[in-house]
């Protein structure tokens, strides 16, 4: 969708800030909220594609003026009203009014560890057929404004990139945030120039590289 996340390119929004020394937290709220979504993830009410849409589908104001670990809590509490694990008056007071719902899984303090730090991707599929483009292959994105999830920004659609890489068989996260169906794809690196994305007036060195999925792809053709 078309929402307070879809910044790229976009003007006005003042300098990004850098922050060498950074720390990871700015306020001590912050690590409690990261702890509590990562705990809410095991339970396996919701996958992370639902989650990112929780967060980015929140209004568009509200996304542009809160923190990041703000829209972290505010689509954490969506999660959790949406699917039944708590009520706006359990939420709004701190208190359970009912037994608590079955979960899928919990995560248990000894496992943290080794689940944040597993190995390979929980999105891999097995292949089925054979991917349709190739490196080195020009391809062009659709134009599309779906009212769900989508990894396909809006700077970058009805745009022609080239097929860098072939990254794999993937969960095809804009049918997994409806969360009925994995539905997976081919996913690939394309790379656009800075002005093909942004027009002319950009540096012919930039480049911008996107992991896409083959439904958001269409092969150039010679006419």
């Amino acid at each position: 969708m078309n929402g307070g996340a879809d910044l790229g390119g976009m003007q006005g929004f003042g300098p990004v800030v850098d922050e060498p020394e950074y720390p990871k937290f700015h306020q001590p709220w912050e690590s409690r909220v990261m702890a509590i979504v990562v705990a809410l993830g095991a339970c396996r009410q919701w996958n992370i594609d639902q989650s990112r849409y929780a967060r980015e589908s929140l209004p568009p104001a509200d996304y542009l003026r809160f923190s990041y670990y703000r829209i972290w809590l505010e689509g954490a509490q969506k999660l959790l009203l949406s699917t039944g694990m708590v009520t706006v008056e359990e939420l709004a007071e701190g208190k359970l009014h009912r037994p608590a719902i079955q979960v899928a899984n919990k995560m248990e303090a000894e496992k943290v560890w080794d689940m944040l730090h597993a190995l390979g991707g929980a999105a891999d599929r097995p292949a089925q057929g054979e991917p349709s483009f190739a490196i080195g292959d020009r391809v062009s994105t659709i134009n599309t404004h779906p009212q769900s999830h989508t990894r396909l920004p809006r700077y970058a659609r009805a745009k022609t990139g080239t097929i860098s890489k072939v990254l794999g068989f993937h969960v095809f996260p804009d049918i997994s945030a409806k969360g009925d169906r994995d539905d997976p794809q081919w996913l690939y690196q394309v790379c656009f120039s800075a002005r093909e994305l942004w027009g002319g007036d950009k540096n012919p060195r930039d480049k911008v590289t996107l992991d896409l999925w083959e439904p958001h792809l269409m092969a150039m053709t010679d006419d």
